[in-house]
């Protein structure tokens, strides 16, 4: 492996920011819903699955309490991360890049080689990126998605790369109209933020097309 490639497992749990656990009902334009993403609604229920399947995983791992406290306030990290693969989705749908379930399973299995295991990497991605076993798929799409993205637009693994591949990000999150439940945050399309949570990766781009993205 070229020195120089990053991969999606160097990133810290410290990057999960805090936000309450949320039992919102949504906002009166969306009863239920803790955003609206183009024509499509995030339940506020969906969140909330997502980040119980992360708690039932930690709570089953010999770190439990270590991993709760690191993830302590998991809601909007969670919906960051639902609003974002709608927005990588139409990034990559306004550039013709397409992403097969092979080349998922490949990526997966090449994460898992790297990793010692598959429970080594499914550990990993719970404890780094607080990622429950069942949601590794969908993380890792997302990855492979953004590493063929770049390579589709030229974008490559400088500053000046990254900043077109930002500018992608943000002309597919301005066309989807992007609309939050307050109580959850407020998302900025130009910075790519849900209040105050970035994730680092959606700043950088692996230097070798197709294999997971640098800390997503």
């Amino acid at each position: 492996m070229h020195r120089r490639r990053r991969t999606a497992l160097s990133v810290s749990a410290a990057l999960l920011v805090a936000v309450p656990l949320l039992a919102a009902c949504g906002s009166e334009a969306h009863p239920g819903a803790a955003a609206v993403v183009g024509d499509e609604r995030i339940p506020v229920s969906a969140v909330q699955a997502q980040v119980a399947e992360v708690r039932t995983a930690q709570e089953r791992s010999p770190q439990a309490a270590q991993l709760i406290k690191d993830t302590g306030r998991l809601t909007r990290a969670k919906l960051y991360d639902l609003i974002v693969d709608r927005v990588v989705r139409r990034a990559a749908d306004d550039a013709g890049v397409e992403v097969t379930r092979k080349e998922v399973q490949e990526a997966r299995s090449v994460l898992e080689g790297q990793a010692g295991g598959a429970d080594q990497l499914a550990a990993m991605y719970l404890q780094q990126r607080g990622v429950a076993p069942g949601q590794i798929d969908d993380v890792v799409r997302r990855d492979v998605t953004v590493n063929k993205l770049a390579a589709a637009i030229g974008a490559t693994n400088t500053p000046e790369g990254q900043q077109k591949l930002n500018e992608a990000f943000t002309a597919a999150a301005e066309s989807l109209d992007i609309d939050v439940n307050p109580r959850f945050g407020a998302w900025s399309d130009r910075k790519l933020e849900l209040g105050d949570y970035k994730a680092d990766w959606i700043t950088q781009v692996s230097s070798e097309p197709g294999t997971a993205a640098a800390g997503a």
